[in-house]
């Protein structure tokens, strides 16, 4: 019988399987050889100057370590919780020393001792090791498992390999893996070994800028010896940024350097300490542009931004040592149709209060909407199925294109104020490009604006329904009662409809339904609000700073408070049966979800939260997306939240008695405001009293429109988990809930027979990726740059007061007390009085509200969801405060200021 290449007479497995020579490997064996083999294979494929080597694949790992007994550690660590620290440095240093006592079988020890004399006697090397997760556009594992640099002997290097594959199990490494959900049976190492670079001087390499998120620009770091110094931040290296396109040098700082990192003759690596630094750069202009160059080719090989280490010798030649995905590039929109130059995008979820990515269905829901309003504005005029011209994914989110705005003279003087209420943070960004040449008017008339505005307001009765609202406030609101009942008679679905048909009836709603909403009610809040700034202007220096915020407090008329407060009630329903209050003592959340699904709970709390769910189960976390369950589906949210609110004994504490006390101030300080304007005149004073009522009236209905969308968009969920069901029982997806995973196209073509199940696996994926990203830009351009990264300081900081954070006012007040970091509400324990830190909320959020001391979001402006409701419950409020959730740690006592929109750490508790 032949024998195959490389196979010894014993039978053993090929040796270019278990130790291939580096230019044989690539992307396709990424599960053999790990993300930095793999990339280094495809430099080379693509002629770039690599160091020879070769590499110890995944099954040189498992042949290895296979009688260890690492499996008993694998189920262990599988059991162990994500937070459980010292467990999980226990387990990881027990398989650190099965792996390091297992010997290395002799085939694979003889396999390294051939290839490592092919590259030369005593040849110094660098052993590196490389995971097969690592270097992944989805998951940055750089510097979690060890290096060696300038091994020297066969020894020498095997001993190398073994620590590279015990460091697999590094106290880092595992938590990573347990924090991401990476099952430990399933990771495995592979070890590159590759012929050092006598560096010169070294560094790394990314070609985008990682900070601003620019594209067309590479950055530089650079310093003498070896690349170590840069990559272990042991040194302050010289800095560049580079343009792509011109090779001209945009930034250029000269770093201390005193640190050089150098390789000694036998083997090893010594760190030299430099007394001075010069101030010449340890590269020049030409290596550079050659530099950028040769980065510029890797990153055209692999088709997405690279960062690399590299190395110039001392012959100047210049090597790449490693490549791999800059992770944390926000991905760039997706553009479906040619635009010239660059656009200007508003990312849509953040506004919503939405920070996690929507599925693919709640995508293409909002695909439709958005035809359906760009139809309306537009006179028919046909749109295509994706969407409108200003609508645009990235990251799985929605944008919106406001280049327009930023090139009509009307539009930068309406829209940054608009953003100013509800968004502030983003109104500083769009009023910073209004500088960029790239952005300057194009059009400065009204009629442009009002050409595809004014249809679409006489249409849906807009200046009617305004003055119907100045003159008949309680005709006008019940014009919007009677609004919402046609409403939710037009989302009823025909009894015994097809799965077809219920496709085609949330299609319907998508298209045609929602778009009325918005012209029928929001016109009474937007007057409400113009009211409150007319009495402002009316009462002049007599109002004061902060008086009328004063009136918005326990508004009437809002169905997020309504909400909030009957939930409150049923608490307090529950609180007065003892059988009920006594369920949720050492019960669990899911066992009281199941409880209730088996109608196994006292009737009081059984009937009641079943009543709740009733009128507000439409209602979720994130409930824009039609993809997210209802708390209907899962009420396993509302139950934490009850559990946090029979944790308030503070009977003068109660949500709805301060809720009546606000409302009542809030009349108290209209008729001080009238008197204080009935100084001046009769008139004047009754003009102020009339508009600061009707500003009470209508306010609160800025919620209402909101509502009605997630009315329908919760039927539309039903009718899709009708249709999953159907497409899961034909075998065309696996689950109903991957129904979510499709769009509304898909989802036909799966009723027509086509099977779903790897798109649905392609999705969940992606989707799960993004779940995980944390920073969201508020702007984007269309080329990745995000303008709010080029701002340099937050303005109106203090420096004067250490680690003060500064925000937006929102709801005037000062409270201290400890602060509680939620990232997401779901199961989420605030206790009464804390002050509840958050990216930014959504009205699913806002159950929380009724027992949080204070509100501090990183989103929002003075009239955002957020930051209205805080006012309401009259709860001290700072928003759009960057980075609060990094900056502000749980447990830790702040001060929160409303009226000054500063948040102050106080000390940190003992031990911390």
């Amino acid at each position: 019988m032949e024998q195959l290449p490389g196979t010894d007479t014993l039978g053993q497995e090929p040796r270019q399987k278990l130790v291939p020579a580096l230019e044989l490997v690539g992307a396709e064996l990424l599960p053999d050889v790990g993300g930095k083999a793999a990339n280094l294979g495809e430099l080379m494929r693509a002629g770039l100057p690599v160091p020879a080597g070769f590499c110890l694949t995944t099954q040189a790992y498992r042949r290895a370590t296979s009688p260890a007994g690492l499996d008993g550690v694998h189920a262990d660590l599988a059991a162990t919780a994500p937070d459980d620290l010292p467990r999980l440095a226990g387990l990881a240093a027990a398989a650190r020393r099965l792996v390091l006592a297992a010997d290395v079988p002799p085939d694979i020890a003889e396999a390294v001792r051939d290839a490592y004399a092919a590259l030369g006697t005593d040849t110094p090397v660098a052993v590196r090791s490389s995971a097969t997760a690592e270097d992944l556009p989805f998951a940055s594992f750089a510097g979690q498992q060890d290096t060696f640099l300038n091994v020297v002997g066969l020894d020498a290097v095997l001993a190398a390999v073994r620590q590279c594959w015990a460091s697999l199990w590094t106290d880092r490494a595992v938590s990573y893996r347990a924090t991401h959900g990476i099952n430990p049976s399933t990771v495995a190492l592979a070890v590159v070994v590759q012929e050092m670079v006598d560096a010169a001087v070294a560094g790394v390499l990314f070609t985008a800028n990682p900070v601003t998120g620019r594209r067309h620009e590479a950055v530089i770091d650079a310093s003498p010896g070896l690349g170590e110094a840069v990559v272990s931040g042991a040194v302050n290296p010289d800095h560049f940024v580079l343009d792509s396109a011109t090779q001209e040098i945009l930034e250029r700082r000269i770093g201390s350097k005193q640190v050089v990192i150098r390789a000694l003759p036998g083997g090893g690596t010594e760190r030299i300490e430099l007394s001075g630094a010069g101030s010449q750069p340890c590269v020049h202009d030409a290596q550079l542009a050659a530099l950028e160059r040769l980065g510029r080719r890797a990153e055209v090989h692999f088709g997405a931004p690279q960062d690399l280490e590299w190395a110039i010798d001392s012959g100047a030649v210049v090597w790449l040592t490693q490549s791999r995905p800059i992770t944390t590039l926000y991905p760039l929109p997706e553009q479906r149709r040619v635009r010239d130059g660059t656009r200007v995008y508003l990312c849509f979820s953040l506004a919503q209060g939405l920070t996690r990515p929507l599925t693919p269905m709640g995508l293409a829901g909002f695909r439709l909407i958005a035809s359906s309003v760009a139809r309306a504005a537009r006179f028919d005029v046909p749109v295509p199925h994706d969407g409108p011209p200003p609508y645009v994914q990235a990251g799985q989110r929605i944008f919106f294109d406001l280049t327009p705005v930023l090139r009509s003279s009307v539009g930068r003087a309406i829209v940054p104020r608009v953003f100013d209420v509800m968004e502030a943070r983003s109104a500083t960004v769009l009023r910073r490009l209004f500088a960029d040449p790239r952005f300057s008017v194009t059009s400065r008339s009204p009629w442009r604006v009002l050409r595809h505005v004014g249809p679409v307001a006489v249409h849906a009765r807009v200046p009617e329904s305004l003055l119907r609202a100045l003159f008949r406030p309680e005709a006008a609101l019940r014009r919007a009662e009677r609004f919402g009942e046609r409403f939710r008679t037009a989302l009823v679905v025909p009894a015994g409809a097809s799965p077809v048909q219920r496709l085609d009836h949330a299609e319907r709603i998508l298209g045609q339904e929602l778009f009325p909403v918005v012209p029928n009610i929001l016109p009474l809040p937007a007057l409400g609000f113009g009211l409150l700034a007319a009495a402002g202007r009316l009462l002049g220096q007599d109002a004061g700073p902060g008086a009328l915020q004063q009136v918005l407090r326990g508004l009437p008329n809002n169905v997020t408070t309504e909400m909030d407060l009957a939930l409150w009630q049923l608490a307090s329903v529950i609180r007065a049966d003892a059988g009920s209050a006594a369920v949720f003592d050492g019960v669990a959340v899911p066992e009281l979800v199941r409880r209730y699904r088996a109608r196994e709970l006292p009737a009081v709390m059984q009937s009641g939260l079943a009543g709740f769910l009733g009128r507000y189960g439409h209602r979720a976390v994130a409930e824009i997306d039609v993809g997210m369950p209802r708390w209907s589906d899962d009420p396993a949210h509302i139950l934490g939240v009850l559990a946090n609110y029979l944790r308030l004994d503070d009977p003068d504490q109660a949500p709805d008695r301060q809720f009546s006390r606000a409302a009542r101030d809030a009349e108290v300080q209209i008729e001080r405001l009238a008197a204080a304007a009935g100084e001046r005149s009769r008139l004047r004073a009754a003009l102020v009293r009339a508009a600061l009522k009707r500003t009470r009236m209508f306010a609160g209905l800025r919620e209402l429109p909101k509502y009605h969308i997630i009315e329908a968009l919760a039927v539309v969920r039903a009718q899709l988990q009708a249709i999953g069901q159907e497409l899961a029982a034909s075998g065309r997806i696996d689950a109903a809930d991957d129904v979510f995973f499709l769009d509304l196209v898909e989802t036909r073509e799966g009723l027509a027979g086509t099977p779903l199940h790897n798109v649905v696996a392609l999705r969940r994926d992606a989707y799960a990726r993004e779940v995980g990203r944390r920073h969201i830009p508020r702007v984007l351009l269309s080329d990745g740059t995000e303008p709010e990264a080029l701002q340099t300081a937050v303005a109106g900081a203090d420096p004067g007061t250490a680690g003060m954070l500064t925000g937006t006012p929102a709801s005037a007040g000062t409270v201290t007390a400890t602060a509680r970091v939620i990232l997401e509400p779901q199961g989420a324990r605030l206790e009464p009085g804390e002050i509840l830190v958050a990216p930014s909320t959504d009205p699913g959020w806002t159950p929380l509200f009724l027992t949080a001391g204070g509100l501090v979001m990183e989103m929002g402006g003075p009239n955002s969801h957020g930051a209205v409701v805080a006012r309401e419950y009259g709860i001290p409020a700072v928003v759009g405060v960057p980075d609060a959730t990094s900056l502000i740690v749980s447990g830790h006592s702040i001060t929160v200021d409303g009226a000054a929109g500063t948040v102050v750490p106080g000390p940190r508790p003992a031990g911390s």
